[in-house]
């Protein structure tokens, strides 16, 4: 019993206490950068989401068999196996969100929470564990860069997953399709995040 309730927590402590974007401010790049709409979000948040379950599956497999001291190399030839094929999985069958995402796909080779993750969880902990922390995580981001991408998208072109509800003549605000706008949104879904989650818990 006292296994599945750790097992529940560890699964929603990223989705809560330790989301990657609102409360550890990890993997900004992406966070920032192919956030303007909800749809845009939702892609990359998935694609990491599979990349983070299947490394933290495969280095929680493999962990004894790797070397210390190539540790960090063999996590990131891992990683970078996946990428690739999310990234042919998206130019093969959804061009469109691949060409919106475009040189953030493969940066999340270098997504310091998935790193993070396989160095000091997977690596520590077995499949399942590894598992569940992978997919807290990682449903963590996915809702994090949704909501985020929403609000930016709601906000500065009055659409949510590009299906407009104000009239074209509506006037918007467009600063927050903008770069300056992924900043000033991040910092106010923080603000609201934290506090709310610190009532929940």
């Amino acid at each position: 019993m006292s296994d599945s309730i750790d097992q529940k927590q560890n699964f929603l402590k990223g989705i809560v206490k330790e989301n990657p974007v609102f409360v550890m401010l990890l993997g900004m790049c992406p966070t920032l950068g192919v956030t303007s709409s909800a749809f845009n979000g939702l892609g990359m948040g998935i694609a990491t989401l599979f990349v983070l379950l299947m490394s933290n599956i495969v280095v929680s497999l493999i962990k004894s068999q790797i070397p210390s001291k190539v540790r960090i190399p063999a996590f990131i030839i891992i990683i970078a196996s996946f990428v690739t094929i999310v990234e042919m999985v998206l130019e093969a069958y959804i061009p469109f969100l691949y060409e919106q995402l475009g040189i953030f796909i493969p940066l999340i080779v270098v997504n310091c929470l998935i790193l993070g993750r396989a160095e000091a969880f997977a690596s520590k902990n077995n499949l399942l564990s590894s598992t569940i922390d992978a997919l807290g995580m990682g449903v963590g981001f996915v809702i994090a860069l949704t909501i985020l991408g929403a609000t930016r998208e709601i906000l500065g072109s009055g659409s949510l997953f590009e299906i407009k509800f104000v009239p074209e003549n509506a006037n918007t605000f467009i600063l927050f399709i903008l770069p300056p706008g992924a900043f000033i949104a991040l910092a106010y879904l923080a603000v609201i995040f934290n506090k709310i989650s610190i009532k929940i818990t």
